[in-house]
């Protein structure tokens, strides 16, 4: 196995590795759906319709009370593993990627292994990213797969964003959906992959719940709705954005990297079949796949069937658009942004990637 990990000429960590690659993904969505176009009573009809054409999200699947990203995970998870007949003795590494945990203690990884009937011997692992959660995971499995001792790494990435936003804010609540995805990493016969990660934390302040954690200790104050900017309504641990500065910010960044990634692995866009970006905004990922000026036919959208589900974006959408389309090899280059300008862009090869088929969420008494 190579690992390096380097510097280009502008500082940025590149990891690449070798003999590592994707085999599988899986996906799993609640199956309720809510419209965008079903807010009259947030916003007029006309505000409705320019929300919907400037974010390019139509309907989003929501969780039910109860129901955790760890519970999409889950399922998403089986269904992998079933579909591809893996023996589950063989994983080695299972990561968990979320925002949104079971708890705080203990963490969510190894309760994943146990519900799994993975062996007591998996490493288990939790990391707390937003949107870029997916390329983040993603790196650190490779990196253990890499080592030896380590063949196969299950990476779960899952989200239920919705619980974070107020139903009364117009701002964050017609933007976010819930997922939860699986994804097979392990050795093999595999060209070199790419990573590219990268953080700003000044822009810590622009995505933030502000009080979910311990900066700000938790009172029955903060479980009030509030009236906030322009008659928002939120509550103090409720996601708040500053959307325009998290728009700028993507668009001045997001194709500088994708542009220093494609230097760096010697490639040019037209040797790259699918561009995977984060589903945040469709005018935002217009604008960056014409800055980088790659061919709208090779960047697929989900975002208006899921909205933004964070870290899970990436694999959603290589699951609901890319299903029966990757046969053979595949050139893939990811790229996502999420909060406190967590980055992440990647380019790796897969060879016949397995897709499952995207699953709904069933409660365990539905007899899945």
């Amino acid at each position: 196995m190579e690992v390096t990990h380097y510097y280009n000429d502008i500082s940025m960590a590149i990891l690449k590795f070798k003999n590592v690659g994707v085999t599988a993904i899986a996906a799993c969505v609640p199956p309720r759906v809510v419209s965008n176009y079903d807010m009259a009573y947030l916003m007029p009809e006309d505000n409705i319709s320019r929300l919907v054409k400037s974010t390019g999200i139509e309907e989003r699947h929501i969780t039910d009370e109860g129901v955790t990203s760890s519970d999409l995970c889950l399922q998403a998870a089986e269904k992998l593993l079933a579909d591809n007949n893996i023996d589950k003795e063989s994983i080695d590494l299972l990561i968990f990627s979320t925002l949104t945990p079971d708890y705080i203690v203990p963490s969510t990884s190894p309760m994943l292994q146990a519900k799994l009937g993975l062996k007591n011997t998996t490493a288990c692992v939790d990391l707390q990213f937003a949107c870029s959660g997916y390329i983040y995971a993603l790196a650190t499995a490779y990196a253990y797969v890499s080592a030896m001792g380590v063949n196969r790494a299950l990476v779960l990435v899952g989200e239920t964003m919705s619980k974070l936003a107020n139903k009364y804010d117009r701002v964050n609540f017609p933007l976010y959906g819930d997922a939860g995805t699986a994804c097979l990493v392990e050795k093999g016969d595999f060209p070199e992959a790419y990573f590219e990660l990268t953080a700003d934390g000044i822009g810590a302040e622009y995505v933030k719940t502000p009080y979910r954690g311990y900066r700000n200790p938790l009172t029955a104050d903060n479980l009030v709705d509030k009236e906030r900017e322009e008659g928002n309504i939120r509550k103090d641990i409720d996601i708040t954005m500053d959307g325009m500065e998290t728009f700028n910010h993507a668009i001045s960044i997001i194709p500088k990297q994708i542009r220093t990634l494609i230097n760096e692995v010697g490639i040019t866009a037209d040797d790259i079949d699918y561009l995977v970006s984060h589903q945040a905004n469709k005018l935002m990922v217009d604008y960056i796949i014409k800055k980088v000026k790659i061919p709208t036919e090779k960047v697929p959208f989900c975002l208006q069937k899921y909205g933004n589900t964070s870290g899970p974006s990436i694999p959603l959408t290589i699951v609901s658009e890319l299903y029966g389309k990757m046969q053979g090899n595949k050139r893939l280059f990811l790229s996502a942004i999420g909060a406190g300008w967590s980055c992440g862009t990647a380019y790796f090869t897969t060879k016949d990637l397995a897709i499952s088929k995207i699953i709904e969420y069933k409660r365990p008494d539905e007899n899945i």
